[in-house]
């Protein structure tokens, strides 16, 4: 018997018979189950079998998402969303200027978006399904307005959906009496995800943190958010190379004179690793100055590309450098992703030993570890553009992160 026997007659048999072990609720009686799974690992399928089960007549209901768009765009009108996975005939109706979705039956669900979590004061709900939690810009004060309205029916029931992270919330929410935790991963489900997806993102992160994280469910050690540790640049300490097969330049301009650093960072291809050579970044130069030294660097070592971001300063990158006589071919690309998205991939590379540094490089390293955390309190100019560099190494045209040429 699921949760209880009431619940577990209107969750339909079919799912029920398909379902992973861990999409499925708990048997023992439960007010809040957290499930934790990879990419792809059924977690949205279940929380939205969970809640159209408990969309009784008259229900109340509540769907807390990162953004009203994923409520709506992924809980709600998903491939594994609330319309989806409804009996035929059945399906609920959503407008989206009321923010309500609406069964047949006279049960209702109200979109919530954690960036506003001062809504969730005075509504209250028979249940609520809450999803990628570790994405909320502020999970536990959000959670706790969302349970203090819980108190609708005999048994408020609470799921909550998420892939993990190393987060302070998410590590007290699973340290709460009665909460219980069903771990679900990504290779479970590879019977409904497109042919080659696991192996791909297996080739891509392989036996990292990276992997256990967003494939396995796991809830990793370490700093909240971070993606290096300090123990990873002492394991990977490497000579310079006697020579190379490639080597790259990557730059991160400041937007301003007076403002930021300018990242440069220059990365050699041995075979299959990545070492990085130099961090020649510079400080309050004016766009020909830095440009200047970019060409220095390029020149001095002899590099076959400068790859640079062009995000804010566009073609006038191009132009400073071309002015600086930077003698190689210039690359630039844009940013299309955040900073920790455009980094999680070559955090797995230094954890595979795909990446190395030819000395100790301080201030590049402080800003990686600090990359993805709350310890980070100024823009990574030179982890931007060592992630430029080593993703244009080993990485080349993968999808993540995405690089657009100019």
């Amino acid at each position: 018997m699921i949760a209880d026997a009431a619940t577990a007659q209107r969750l339909e048999q079919a799912w029920l018979l398909t379902a992973n072990p861990a999409q499925k609720p708990p048997e023992e009686p439960f007010h809040t189950w957290l499930l934790l799974g990879g990419r792809g690992a059924g977690k949205t399928r279940a929380g939205a079998e969970l809640i159209t089960a408990l969309a009784v007549p008259g229900a109340r209901l509540a769907l807390v998402g990162a953004t009203l768009n994923d409520v709506r765009e992924v809980m709600i009108e998903g491939p594994s969303g609330l319309k989806a996975v409804a009996a035929k005939g059945e399906r609920p109706s959503y407008r989206s200027s009321r923010r309500r979705l609406a069964w047949k039956n006279g049960a209702v669900a109200y979109a919530y978006s954690a960036e506003e979590p001062e809504r969730l004061r005075g509504p209250q709900f028979d249940a609520a399904w809450c999803d990628e939690f570790c994405a909320w810009p502020r999970p536990a004060e959000t959670l706790a307005l969302l349970r203090m309205g819980l108190r609708l029916g005999d048994d408020p029931r609470l799921v909550i959906t998420t892939t993990p992270k190393p987060s302070a919330a998410l590590r007290a929410l699973m340290a709460q009496p009665g909460v219980k935790v069903s771990r679900a991963e990504t290779a479970t489900n590879a019977q409904n995800l497109s042919p080659g997806f696991l192996d791909a993102l297996n080739a891509l992160y392989g036996d990292s943190r990276m992997a256990r994280q967003e494939l396995e469910g796991q809830v990793l050690d370490g700093a909240e958010g971070a993606l290096w540790r300090a123990e990873d640049f002492t394991r990977l300490r490497a000579p310079w190379p006697e020579r190379w097969d490639r080597l790259v330049v990557g730059v991160d301009p400041p937007v301003t004179a007076s403002g930021d650093a300018c990242g440069i960072i220059a990365v050699a291809r041995v075979g299959e690793v990545a070492v990085v050579l130099e961090d020649a970044s510079v400080s309050g130069l004016n766009p020909l100055g830095w440009a200047r030294a970019v060409a220095a660097v390029a020149d001095r070592l002899n590099a076959d590309q400068v790859v640079a971001e062009a995000n804010q300063g566009g073609e006038m990158v191009r132009a400073m450098l071309l002015q600086a006589e930077c003698a190689c071919p210039i690359h630039l690309v844009h940013a299309r992703t955040g900073k920790r998205a455009r980094a999680e991939p070559v955090a797995a590379l230094y954890e595979r030993g795909r990446v190395s540094h030819a000395g100790a490089f301080p201030r590049l390293e402080e800003e990686l570890m600090a990359l993805g955390s709350d310890a980070l309190t100024h823009s990574p100019d030179r982890a931007d553009a060592l992630v430029w560099a080593v993703t244009a190494l080993l990485l080349g045209d993968r999808k993540a992160p995405r690089v657009r040429g100019v």
